[in-house]
């Protein structure tokens, strides 16, 4: 395999294994508690590189434990003590982060363990250092996607009821705690494995914005356990990609296509994205106008012995300003729900039926909440809250559980599926 192969490849696996991990940061809202441990482990690695005088991956993972575990420690420690949280996170990972960058600083600046190396690591250079063949940075990212998902699927309902109720995994005797730092412990190693490839400033990215993205797109656990890890792998590849045609950081522009990633979700999300909902909200409203407008002319046939109306007769029937009425109007024409004869309008037969149906539509409602006891003094006002969200099949149903009355509970009849006149 080329260089760039591997590189795309240990991308794609430091991008998946941290994305797992990160799903439970997001969803136990403690995704800075990532970013605090991230950073905070430096000093471990540095002390286990002083005492042990080797940059193997053993003592530095026992380190990076040791620190990842006492950071979970002190942060639980200071916000049960009375900080606030965000302070407890900011005060403990800072503190450890500047005495690491002291240590790497004053004794292993000249020992092949540099600043530039543990915060921006160089993923360029992965393929180049191997173990029979293969670069180390594969196997060991590999190894550790397969322990974090072997850990995360022996654990997963235990993992998933800490994550969504922490009070009921305690009721049923979960040690919270205890997942909780052996959550923590996972993202110290993982943390440490992606140091070389994208080291531990740029490792934050990937432990975090895949989850928070796939957070956006799915309401289930297991879709998004997949994405995120999908999008890690996604980020890396096109990461690698943009950095050679930008000729830039290929870890940095990484993590820069996990934040587009992120972007677009944020705005175009089905049910979350900011421009998905503002476009239902618009959708919604011209729906809520057009059937208030149906709803008014529907009435307007019962008593009304002249079915045709102008457009200030209307606009002051559905309170709209009459610029706003001149649009419902214009989709109402276009829509075939209208017809107009010498400058005055009516309900096309088409229109006809969908008015009746916006009427039996209400007054079923008004009738299932009087039957509930509701008062009858209210029951128009809340009506009108509600219909435009009623299903055809919900409205059918509640006919049916009032016994499919023919009169609303003030008298008027409720039109069946046709027109009872």
């Amino acid at each position: 395999m080329s260089s760039a192969g591997w590189i795309m490849l240990i991308g794609a696996l430091v991008g998946g294994s941290c994305a797992l991990l990160g799903c439970f940061l997001v969803l136990r809202k403690i995704s800075m508690l990532g970013d605090a441990i991230s950073h905070a482990i430096l000093p471990g690695i540095v002390i286990a590189f002083l005492m042990t005088g080797s940059t193997s991956s053993f003592p530095i993972f026992v380190g990076a434990i040791v620190l990842g575990l006492l950071t979970a420690f002190l942060v639980q420690t200071l916000a049960r003590s009375g900080v606030q949280g965000d302070a407890a996170i900011g005060v403990t990972f800072t503190s450890l982060f500047a005495i690491g960058v002291v240590l790497v600083s004053q004794y292993a600046a000249q020992k092949d363990l540099d600043l530039d190396c543990v915060l921006y690591g160089e993923i360029a250079f992965t393929p180049f250092d191997r173990v029979g063949g293969v670069p180390r940075a594969f196997w060991v990212n590999l190894a550790l996607l397969a322990v974090n998902g072997i850990v995360l699927g022996l654990f997963y309902k235990q993992f998933k009821l800490c994550a969504f109720d922490p009070e009921m995994a305690s009721a049923v005797g979960i040690s919270v705690a205890g997942f909780h730092y052996l959550l923590m412990a996972l993202v110290s190693i993982t943390t440490v494995g992606a140091f070389e490839s994208v080291g531990a400033i740029l490792v934050v990215a990937m432990l975090i914005v895949p989850a928070a993205t796939a957070y956006l797109l799915t309401d289930r656990l297991e879709w998004m356990l997949a994405i995120a890890v999908g999008l890690g792998a996604a980020s890396s590849v096109a990461g690698y990609f943009m950095a050679r045609g930008l000729g830039c950081s290929i870890a940095g522009a990484m993590a820069s296509v996990g934040g587009l990633f992120f972007a677009t979700a944020f705005l175009f999300s089905p049910s979350h994205g900011v421009v998905t909902r503002r476009v239902a909200q618009g959708r919604m409203r011209r729906t809520v106008a057009n059937e208030d407008m149906l709803l008014w002319a529907g009435r307007r046939l019962e008593i009304e012995a002249e079915p045709a109306f102008d457009l200030r007769t209307v606009s002051r029937g559905i309170e709209r300003l009459p610029r706003d009425t001149g649009t419902i109007v214009s989709r109402m024409l276009r829509a075939g729900l209208l017809m107009e004869v010498e400058g005055r309008y009516r309900l096309t037969e088409r229109g006809e039926g969908r008015a009746l149906e916006l009427i039996r539509r209400h007054r079923v409602y008004e009738s299932y909440l009087d039957e509930l006891g509701y008062p009858v003094d209210h029951l128009h006002a809340a009506a009108d809250r509600v219909e435009h969200h009623l299903s055809p099949a919900l409205t059918a149903a509640m006919d049916a559980a009032v016994a499919y009355p023919e009169r609303d509970p003030q008298g008027k009849p409720i039109p069946g599926s046709q027109d009872p006149r």
